[in-house]
């Protein structure tokens, strides 16, 4: 175990957009503002924030979490309703896992209501705007203190 315990927090497709794309539904923070609030809800650890576009580099970053992370947090964005990919990555973690969403894909399309990554998250958080990150972040470390894994 690392001095200093690892969360990686990961994101989707668009999310570089946040602030700009769809601010009604998405609000006005940008993914800088967002990673702010992710550091500073996780006191002591050593947060790896990132964002791709592309499925297959988000499936090479949980892959990497399995050994390099006590704890992940991930918003997939739109591959949270298409990625089987996607699940079967995060089925092979062992540390906790909590699903993050901005808004909540409950109360929107119906094509939104089905989440893959759902399947394999210990945790989901939605519907609070950049506040779920930080409640996102608080859950993955209690749940890796917990566990033993930081």
């Amino acid at each position: 175990m690392p001095d200093t315990p690892v969360l990686y927090v990961l994101n989707g497709p668009n999310l570089n957009l946040l602030g700009v794309r769809e601010p009604e539904i998405y609000g006005h923070e940008t993914l800088a503002d967002v990673q702010a609030r992710c550091e500073a809800a996780a006191p002591g650890w050593s947060v790896m924030f990132r964002q791709t576009n592309h499925e297959g580099v988000l499936i090479d970053w949980v892959q990497e979490a399995r050994t390099a992370a006590a704890a992940l947090v991930i918003n997939p964005a739109g591959y949270t309703h298409t990625s089987i990919a996607l699940l079967d990555a995060l089925k092979t973690l062992t540390i906790p896992v909590i699903e993050c969403h901005l808004s909540d894909p409950a109360t929107r399309e119906a094509f939104r209501h089905h989440s893959y990554v759902a399947l394999a998250a210990t945790k989901t958080v939605a519907g609070h705007g950049a506040r779920s990150y930080e409640l996102a972040v608080r859950a993955a470390v209690e749940l890796a203190q917990e566990r033993g894994l930081a």
